[in-house]
């Protein structure tokens, strides 16, 4: 039997691994890494380690968990606060959790990684492929660069997400997220309003 190489997966919550680790289980040697200290608040974050966790002994596959340090990601998007998402605060922090993924890896072993972060339809792939190729050459490592929401990657995402009844965010995690999420809520209740004045 052939022996598969041993990849390690970022994952940001268990709805965007649910497909992916569907993908790569037959390829390679899973371990999972959870390493996101963008979410807030710590209740949200410790939420989405929570399904992952579940899901991942559900799986048998390990998870290494990091500790959770939002000063991480503060301090990489220092001066960003009010770009709007999608920008350069969003590659800041694509850029620290694959930095720190590359190093995980390397520090353990494994000669591949790659993140769950492609399967959002709402995130730029080039960019995060960008972010990926940066962090593998401080390490010598190879970045699996997948674009997982190809092939209706997020609907079949959503749709296992829906089975397996994981708790499903309507956010992408960070305090600027979340506050643009309540702005965009807030909008459009009263966009609702003003139509049945």
């Amino acid at each position: 039997m052939r022996l598969m190489e041993k990849l390690l997966l970022h994952c940001c919550c268990a709805p965007c691994a649910i497909h992916t680790i569907d993908l790569l289980k037959t390829q390679y040697e899973l371990t999972l890494y959870f390493y996101n200290p963008n979410i807030f608040p710590k209740q949200e974050h410790d939420h989405r380690l929570s399904e992952l966790l579940g899901y991942s002994l559900l799986e048998k596959i390990p998870l290494i968990i990091d500790d959770y340090r939002p000063l991480d990601f503060y301090s990489i998007t220092r001066g960003l606060e009010n770009v709007p998402e999608g920008g350069a605060r969003c590659r800041a922090c694509f850029d620290g959790r694959l930095q720190k993924t590359s190093f995980k890896a390397k520090a353990l072993g494994f000669p591949f990684f790659t993140t769950t972060l492609t399967i959002s339809p709402y995130k730029n792939s080039s960019v995060i492929f960008e972010a990926g190729f940066a962090a593998a050459e401080k390490t010598g490592l190879t970045f699996l660069a997948q674009d997982f929401k190809k092939k209706e990657g997020y609907k079949l995402a959503m749709q296992k997400s829906k089975d397996a009844g994981f708790y499903l965010q309507n956010y992408c995690g960070c305090e600027y997220s979340l506050k643009a999420r309540l702005a965009y809520e807030e909008e459009k209740l009263l966009k609702t309003y003003q139509a049945f004045r």
